[in-house]
Parts: C-alpha cells; sequence; structure tokens
C-alpha cells in the first residue's frame, strides 16, 4: 500500500468541502426562494394534518344559546356567604349543543353545567356558586362557556356587594366601667 502523505490528505478534504458547500448553497437558495414566496403571498395554503374537516360551517346551523338572563345581581351579602344561582338556558340552534368547557374567573366561583348534549328545543342549565370568604365591597365574578356555537364564547355574570363584618353598630370609648 502506497502512503499519499499530507498534501493528498488536504486535497481531498478540501475537495470534499467543497461539495458540501456547494449542496448547502443550493438548499440556502431554494429555502429563500420558499420564504420569498410566501412573503408575497404566493405560498399554498396548507391543512394541519390532524384536520378532520376543513369544510366551512354555517353559523345557523350550529347550536345557540338563548338565556332569560346573562347577568344575576345577588344584592348584598355578609362576608362568608356561599351564593347559588342556576342560569338556565334553551338551545335555539338546529343542532345539539355541546358545552365543552367553562372557567370561572376566579377561586371563588365553581361553575357546573349540563354535560350532555343539549338537543335543539331542551334545557339546559348552569350553575355558578360563589364563596364571599375573604371577599369585600363590589363583587362581579365571571364564567366563560366554550361550546359549538357562534360566537364560540359565551360569559356569564353574576353582581354584587359583600359587607364585612367589623364594622360595629356601638362605639366603645375608653376603659369600661362595670
Amino acid at each position: 500500500m502506497k502512503y499519499l502523505g499530507l498534501p493528498a490528505i488536504l486535497l481531498a478534504g478540501s475537495l470534499f468541502v467543497s461539495s458540501c458547500d456547494t449542496n448547502n448553497k443550493e438548499k440556502i437558495e431554494e429555502l429563500e426562494q420558499k420564504i420569498a414566496k410566501l412573503e408575497a403571498g404566493q405560498g399554498t395554503k396548507t391543512t394541519p394534518s390532524n384536520v378532520q374537516n376543513v369544510a366551512e360551517v354555517d353559523p345557523s346551523s350550529l347550536g345557540k344559546f338563548k338565556f332569560p338572563e346573562m347577568e344575576y345581581d345577588f344584592g348584598a351579602i355578609s362576608q362568608g356567604e356561599k351564593i347559588e344561582h342556576i342560569f338556565k338556558f334553551t338551545n335555539d340552534g338546529e343542532s345539539p349543543l355541546v358545552i365543552s368547557n367553562i372557567q370561572a374567573s376566579c377561586g371563588c366561583t365553581t361553575p357546573d353545567w349540563s354535560k350532555t348534549p343539549v338537543k335543539p328545543g331542551e334545557e339546559g342549565y348552569v350553575k355558578v356558586s360563589f364563596n364571599s370568604a375573604g371577599k369585600s365591597g363590589a363583587q362581579s365574578p365571571t364564567v366563560t362557556i366554550t361550546a359549538n356555537t357562534s360566537p364560540s364564547v359565551t360569559r356569564l355574570k353574576l353582581k354584587g356587594t359583600v359587607n364585612t363584618s367589623n364594622t360595629s353598630t356601638t362605639k366603645t370609648v375608653g376603659p369600661v366601667k362595670k
């Protein structure tokens, strides 16, 4: 076997590097062309692979909330009291209405709701519980409903005032004689 020496190894290495540079330059040019097309709005519209149906949905064919009231005023309560209110609704749409999630605006509010689909013309409910422990003054907790409706988000609101029990009607000044 013949020894090639250091100059031959360097020459072979430089040829390898130059061929890699050519491939990289071609890839870079190709990517730059794709970016230019996307920036110009000429790119193709891609659909995520996990989408099952890409057809537009007619909002009139969805479920539709019909609440007699969207806000409940619980008035003035004492600190520590718990309030519960049931918001009833009718599905005024053409498809079964499905509530996928309800989120409260704070930890003092707990929602519960109809877990099964509500058929068109039938009634469902959203029950909201408010715990006034540690609260004082004007309160307005909300619950945000996510459902197969248009729009997909609906908000219900409680409002009222929480009075603290530390205000006394009789003032005692100084020592008290017995």
